[in-house]
């Protein structure tokens, strides 16, 4: 009877670090995704700014263009 409390024991722990591991991948892969999202996010608004700055000066451009 005590040799297959045991087994059960050692079984769920098995299956314990077996699901901590795989846990442990998912995080890193969910990392790596959030580093890869925040680059991507970081060159959209670089992107955005240099895009804005143009119309801003085109903007400029008509506006002094109107007045003469």
């Amino acid at each position: 009877m005590a040799e297959a409390r045991f087994k059960a024991l050692s079984d769920k722990i098995d299956r314990l670090i077996k699901h901590c591991e795989q846990l442990e991948h998912d995080n890193s892969t969910l990392r790596e995704f959030q580093n890869d999202w925040n680059q991507e996010r970081s060159q959209l608004m670089q992107k955005n700014d240099l895009a804005r700055n143009k119309i801003e000066a085109m903007i400029g451009r008509l506006k002094a263009l109107e007045q003469h």
